[in-house]
């Protein structure tokens, strides 16, 4: 294999292999922080030779007990589409973290490794452009198991993710008013510059959160509202429609439809950690070291010890922003559907497309 293959194959594999176990810790973590919340003990039965530490085996009993369950598709649906649903739910948002960039670059060998797996120029298009295509998924589970639920699920479903795509796409443009680019790694190697007033250093790094603090909030409640996820569940609302687009589905087709949630949410986490926390940056720590702040010592660290403390630090924003989601998921209770499209078209909107006016006044005016 060439060596240039051989790279993107290890970027790949490493990458597919983190977002997959953190999806699948995800169903623990679920169960957990909940417990914890709630004052119970949560999951703490699935044992293996006698250890259970603290329900770490439940996520591989749930999938034993998926490969082991019947895979049941309903007597009139479409079966096609029914088997077909599942992929194109999970597959998008897999695939939309190739271009969310892990770290900078990494020097081995005498070689230097872009950590992305692909840094397109038009990285946050493509994302989007991507993780859209899981509404088929959902509209196509709906639609195909022939169940009245399962239909307005899917339609609620489609509706609220169409709405709050826009809101997602318009919050982002204040960012690259400030940044002057849309590519994932020019965006996260910008906020590792400080903010300069009046030609004077403030050492306050030039991170999304500080130059574009309202984008921050607004991206953040249209990406959850966009993984579906407590309080914006109304596609799959226990209450009212059973399970909504996925009530129909069973086994590993059902855990698709879980692992997907899970899936998305990683990639909204990374997506957040890249446009307002840094991505890799950690304060004042550059390619040649650490600047002790409001001074002009630099403490030297070897390269491949900033290449490495800058994929922690993104997998911790990312592990910090899946914590926040669940806690979001477990403290507001479900809104009605009229408050989540009034939430999105009469606030959001209008509160994006204002922050895009300030954003251009701000810069006017700061360059003269």
């Amino acid at each position: 294999m060439p060596m240039d293959a051989a790279i993107i194959a290890g970027k790949v594999g490493f990458v597919f292999f983190l977002v997959l176990n953190l999806a699948g810790l995800l169903g623990w973590v679920e169960r957990k922080q909940s417990a914890l919340m709630q004052d119970r003990i949560g999951a703490n039965r699935a044992p293996i030779f006698g250890m259970t530490l603290i329900g770490l085996f439940h996520p591989l009993a749930d999938a034993i007990k998926g490969f082991m369950k019947e895979d049941f598709i309903p007597a009139r649906a479409n079966k096609v589409m029914h088997t077909l649903a599942p992929a194109l739910s999970i597959v998008p948002a897999f695939t939309a973290f190739a271009v969310i960039p892990f770290g900078d670059v990494m020097t081995l060998g005498g070689r230097t490794i872009n950590l992305v797996v692909a840094d397109l120029n038009v990285g946050i298009l493509f994302a989007f452009a991507i993780m859209s295509l899981a509404t088929y998924g959902v509209v196509l589970a709906g639609w195909s198991s022939y169940n009245n639920y399962s239909l307005l699920g899917a339609l609620r479903a489609s509706a609220q993710m169409l709405s709050y795509e826009i809101v997602m796409g318009l919050t982002v443009v204040g960012v690259f008013m400030v940044y002057g680019s849309i590519q994932l790694t020019e965006i996260a190697r910008a906020q590792g510059e400080m903010l300069t007033l009046a030609g004077v250093n403030t050492w306050i790094p030039k991170w999304g959160i500080v130059t574009q603090p309202v984008a921050f909030f607004l991206f953040l409640a249209a990406a959850i509202a966009e993984t579906k996820r407590a309080p914006f569940d109304l596609p799959e609302a226990e209450s009212e429609l059973v399970a909504g687009y996925f009530l129909e589905y069973s086994g590993m087709k059902f855990l698709m439809f879980w692992m997907g949630e899970f899936v998305e949410m990683v990639v909204i986490s990374g997506l957040v950690a890249t446009l307002f926390l840094g991505g890799w940056q950690i304060p004042w720590l550059m390619r040649d070291g650490f600047h002790v702040p409001f001074t002009t010592i630099l403490i030297a660290l070897p390269p491949l010890a900033i290449s490495l403390a800058g994929i922690l630090s993104f997998w911790t924003k990312v592990i910090v922003l899946l914590w926040l989601q669940m806690t979001i998921r477990w403290t507001l209770p479900r809104f009605r559907y009229d408050q989540i499209m009034r939430l999105g078209w009469k606030m959001l909107l209008p509160l994006s497309l204002a922050n895009i006016v300030v954003t251009g006044i701000v810069i006017l005016v700061l360059n003269g």
